[in-house]
């Protein structure tokens, strides 16, 4: 199974490795783009750069929607995984297109409600994973499977 792993820099970027014991079991390609504590991935992992975008960047996320439909076409991954945040928009739009299987992985800060990234993929994605089990009670999509550490 090749994975596509899609994530801003920051607290994204960190909650993404947290998942490092699945992920490093799979050949995997990295979507982010360059920030400080992402720019070190390219000495070993095949990273695509793509335009820095923010919540609320519309301009920016039609660009990474047009770069997302062609990583996806090379790429051609069987899973994308996403810890977000409004990166994860795109790829998961485009990722449709190609009939690949999406996962969100919604941010530790959200404990009572859905980051607007959460709001717009809840209903796209695959699977849906929240980091506090209350938030299942308010979102019966979304599954609990404890804190990414």
């Amino acid at each position: 199974m090749k994975l596509l792993l899609v994530c801003n820099p920051g607290g994204h970027f960190s909650t993404m490795m947290g998942l490092k014991n699945f992920w490093s079991a799979y050949p995997r390609e990295w979507v982010t783009y360059p920030n400080f504590d992402t720019q070190k991935l390219s000495e070993k992992e095949l990273v695509y750069w793509v335009e820095m975008q923010e919540a609320r960047m519309l301009g920016k996320a039609c660009m990474n929607f047009f770069k997302a439909l062609v990583i996806l076409r090379t790429s051609r991954p069987d899973l994308l995984l996403s810890t977000g945040a409004s990166l994860a928009l795109p790829f998961i739009l485009a990722s449709k297109f190609f009939g690949i299987k999406t996962v969100f992985i919604e941010s530790i800060s959200r404990s009572s409600g859905l980051s607007l990234t959460g709001k717009l993929v809840y209903n796209l994605v695959d699977e849906f994973y929240v980091q506090w089990p209350e938030c299942v009670e308010r979102y019966p999509k979304a599954q609990y499977r404890g804190v990414v550490a």
